[in-house]
């Protein structure tokens, strides 16, 4: 218990003061989001895998929380995504190249004696769909790490029902980074997550869910799975049906994700993220009561039912304005993400 707040204090502290730290070298270095008024540097990221994977190896090493195997291998291969995200911070990457990436990884920690052959794949496939859920759902100011930070401590409750105590502590430690983040993140932005620090959330989060659900049922994991992160797959759901429906290219960028929308409906950035954080909780709280039996697995229906809803409505609000792609007043706050 001790070590565990003196753990998640020290990774929102180094989180904390690495994003401000990592600005300067990021503006000097050109590793920029230049689809803003302002370019964002995008250190934000690196200074979130640096603070979790430090103060988690620290604890391992010293012997007071034990990451075991499986996790210890999962912290490698979320490093490895981190670094090929980083990549595509500083010079354009092909989609294709990030999902295979993404793919190679997720292989290497899926526990697939506990899974079996079929849901090994399928918990890939999953892997990659949520760590790349989570870089498209970094279009606007603190999105991608509130969303983080709750399903964080949402994965890391159904961890310790399970009692995966290793897993508890890097999620504990995950959230507590990215809180810190979250201090330069918040509208006006001063730092950026990036694909770096998306990639890597989405991942670890994504893996971590799997982890805890190995050995349950394809069918009520699946329910939970998606419960635990609603809010990044309604954003993809509402993005590849918008793009369809308007004859478009899925890879081609456009203002359509679920912050563009709403702050087309009148939401202020701040409201924004709120209501997208309460939406990520609900998610999140439905799938943690299901994964203890608490409530029945049926519950997840009704989260699906709600994505779905959600995402209706927000199709009726126009993704562009009739002049271009997005107003001067959206795009300075909010980002075109290729997602």
């Amino acid at each position: 218990m001790l070590y565990g707040i003196v753990a998640a204090t020290s990774a929102l502290l180094v989180a904390a003061v690495l994003s401000a730290l990592g600005r300067a070298p990021a503006l000097r270095l050109g590793v920029v989001d230049r689809r803003r008024q302002r370019p964002l540097p995008l250190f934000g990221g690196v200074a979130i895998v640096l603070a979790t994977c430090l103060v988690t190896v620290v604890g391992d090493r010293a012997g007071v929380a034990r990451l075991g195997g499986g996790v210890g291998r999962l912290l490698v291969a979320g490093a490895a995504v981190a670094a090929l995200g980083l990549v595509a911070d500083v010079r354009r990457v092909k989609m294709r190249v990030l999902v295979v990436g993404t793919g190679v990884a997720a292989a290497c920690v899926v526990p697939y004696e506990e899974t079996g052959v079929a849901g090994g794949v399928l918990a890939v496939a999953w892997v990659v769909f949520v760590a790349l859920a989570f870089r498209a759902l970094d279009h606007a100011d603190a999105l991608a790490g509130t969303v983080g930070v709750v399903t964080a401590f949402g994965v890391g409750a159904c961890a310790a029902a399970e009692v995966m105590d290793g897993l508890a502590v890097l999620l504990s430690v995950l959230a507590a980074a990215l809180t810190g983040f979250l201090m330069h993140n918040w509208h006006p932005a001063r730092v950026g997550l990036g694909s770096c620090g998306s990639l890597f959330t989405g991942f670890v989060l994504a893996s971590a869910a799997v982890f805890t659900r190995a050995g349950y049922g394809i069918a009520s994991s699946a329910g939970v799975l998606f419960s635990l992160t609603a809010v990044a797959s309604a954003d993809v759901i509402l993005v590849v049906l918008a793009r369809r429906l308007g004859g478009r290219p899925l890879s081609r960028r456009g203002p359509d994700h679920l912050a563009h929308r709403l702050r087309r409906s009148g939401l202020t950035p701040a409201g924004v993220t709120v209501l997208l954080g309460l939406g990520a909780f609900s998610g999140v709280l439905v799938g943690v009561l299901v994964h203890v039996g608490w409530i029945a697995g049926s519950g997840a229906l009704w989260v699906g039912a709600g994505v779905l809803g959600v995402v209706g409505v927000l199709l009726r609000i126009p993704g562009s304005s009739p002049r271009g792609p997005a107003s001067p007043q959206v795009t300075g706050q909010l980002r075109v993400r290729n997602g």
